[in-house]
């Protein structure tokens, strides 16, 4: 559901590093649709990162069949392994602290704009209406003796592009600290977590500035994950209108806050990630009393009004 907006080398979040004697090993592939960079003094973090990753993409992608979250949107009805059924109550938690804005059941809305298969267009507000019914968390019905999870109406679809790879990142830095490595940066996308320092020094991150060139601000991070929700890499434009891919499940349409970029700093990769998406659409004074709920959050929210489009 939701594109990251920071640069690091070839993707949205730059690393920035001085000269330095000590040798960093980077590798980068292509997963849970983004690229995926690992930065490490450890030259095994990579593979270790790699193959947490795909794990965690095997069970939450929508876009693989035979994922469980694709199997779960096709049968409506389904028993969950432990890290699938995890995420999608710590989804229903923030679905409950957001006042229903953040919603993984905007699958059908994101289908009916055309985000899914990158064919858009502005749908009859009819059409919007009618997929709305099909749009609520409150329509989970979670069974935790089982780990079954069943929809309570026909065509709901769960997206969890606004929190999966979080969660995956989260994943990774787990198996990295049980494999005793110490030192890693990892990028999904823009989905950042900084592993400890780079050679006694925080890791250097620059956010990229929103709907323009160049950066917005600088961040030394060490233990912490970063995310940023903006409204200016997926969208498209129709009349003169920005139609930007982060949708309120509240109206069916995209979020219309006056927020353009939302950056987030928080101990783990899924609660940043959660949060970004929920300030992107609650928008700057509810966004920022949301904050109010999480401990060692730090957050930075950049209006329109204060960023020119020159898309």
């Amino acid at each position: 559901m939701k594109r990251i907006f920071v640069l690091l080398l070839s993707c949205f979040i730059v690393l920035l590093s001085g000269c330095q004697k000590q040798n960093l090993y980077k590798d980068s592939r292509i997963m849970m649709g983004t690229f995926v960079e690992v930065i490490s003094p450890d030259k095994g973090a990579s593979n270790i990162v790699f193959g947490e990753i795909k794990r965690i993409e095997g069970l939450l992608s929508k876009y693989k069949e035979d994922s469980e979250i694709g199997k779960l949107n096709k049968l409506g009805k389904l028993k969950l392994s432990p890290d699938t059924f995890y995420v999608l109550q710590k989804a229903k938690e923030f679905w409950q602290f957001s006042d229903g804005v953040f919603d993984i059941t905007v699958g059908p809305l994101m289908d009916l704009w055309g985000f899914t298969e990158k064919k858009y267009s502005v749908p009859e507000e009819e059409r919007i209406k009618n997929v709305l019914e099909l749009v609520g968390t409150d329509k989970i019905i979670f069974n935790i003796d089982d780990n079954v999870v069943e929809f309570k109406v026909l065509g709901m679809k769960i997206d969890l592009g606004a929190i999966a790879k979080g969660y995956a990142v989260d994943c990774a830095v787990k198996k990295l600290k049980e494999n005793h490595i110490k030192s890693c940066l990892i990028n999904a996308g823009g989905q950042i977590y900084c592993l400890g320092d780079k050679f006694g020094e925080p890791w250097h991150v620059a956010v990229k500035a929103p709907r323009n060139k160049g950066f917005w601000d600088y961040l030394k991070l060490k233990d912490k994950a970063v995310a940023t929700s903006g409204d200016y890499e997926q969208y498209f434009i129709q009349r003169k209108k920005r139609y930007a891919h982060i949708l309120n499940p509240k109206t069916g349409y995209p979020a219309d806050s006056g927020v353009v970029s939302v950056t987030v700093i928080a101990p783990d990769g899924l609660t940043a990630d959660a949060l970004a998406t929920s300030i992107f659409i609650l928008g700057k004074d509810k966004g920022s009393k949301l904050v109010q709920r999480f401990k060692d959050v730090r957050v930075e929210i950049i209006e329109e009004k204060d960023v020119p489009d020159r898309s």
